[in-house]
């Protein structure tokens, strides 16, 4: 847990998910769509460099990252759960998306 890479970038930069994909890396939204794939699915698992993105609690991403983004991802949860906060959120993908690499 206390190896995993991150970084903040305020809502005002624009263009990120851009730079990230020219730095190699695949893009997860973490969101919960009609579209997204679960936390577990093997596409995930398969990729080298992922970054995750994570939205405020309140308002989540704005469509227009979420599109941008190589994969929307969503953590099943039980029936009338509709969110976790972003702490949880975080703390769940990164350990489901982070286990295959210890």
């Amino acid at each position: 847990v206390f190896q995993v890479p991150w970084a903040f970038i305020g809502a005002a930069e624009s263009g990120y998910t851009g730079l990230l994909h020219d730095l190699g890396f695949s893009t997860a939204a973490m969101a919960l769509r009609d579209d997204s794939v679960d936390i577990d699915d093997k596409a995930l698992n398969s990729e080298e460099k992922l970054a995750v993105i994570m939205g405020t609690e309140g308002e989540g991403l704005r469509d227009s990252t979420i599109e941008a983004c190589d994969y929307t991802v969503k953590i099943p949860m039980s029936h009338g759960v509709d969110s976790l906060n972003v702490a949880a959120a975080s703390a769940v993908a990164f350990w489901q998306l982070g286990r295959k690499k210890i």
